[in-house]
């Protein structure tokens, strides 16, 4: 990548990290039966985004001279992941939290990485049983756990 491309990009996203904490204010503070808002993730988001935007902007001025060499976009690991995430948006409400991104994270770590099936699967339910856990019971918070045909 180039180091031109990377400071746009870096200030793109600071901007859309920006209007994600922005706009997450007018969203309600507390929801029904929740002690966690609907407007915390889009703020951490938001705030994430901004930090990586700047840190990536920072790195651009560590760029070695000569590291203009282009790189091989890679279409098909994009495309599996993409039509993951549209799926993932598309099923989370009939199929739940846990089993939609269980099934979305063996998708997207064996479209970067094939192989270690194990590994694969141990991150993916820790990581999707995990959060579900933490914002559920943790937090008390709601997110669509399990579809009732599973219980």
């Amino acid at each position: 990548m180039s180091k031109r491309f990377d400071r746009y990009t870096s200030l793109v996203f600071l901007i859309i990290g920006a209007a994600f904490v922005i706009e997450s204010n007018g969203i309600s503070q507390s929801a029904y039966g929740s002690n966690v808002g609907p407007d915390i993730f889009p703020k951490i988001l938001g705030v994430l985004l901004i930090l990586l935007s700047l840190r990536l902007f920072y790195e651009t001025f560590q760029y070695a001279k000569n590291q203009e060499k282009r790189e091989k976009l890679d279409y098909q690991r994009f495309l599996i992941i993409f039509i993951a995430a549209i799926l993932y948006a598309f099923l989370l409400e009939s199929l739940g939290y846990v089993i939609t991104t269980f099934l979305f994270l063996i998708v997207g770590f064996q479209a970067m990485e094939r192989g270690s099936w194990t590994k694969t699967l141990l991150i993916s339910a820790a990581f999707s049983f995990g959060v579900y856990y933490l914002f559920v019971e943790v937090l008390n918070g709601s997110l669509p756990g399990f579809p009732t045909w599973f219980s």
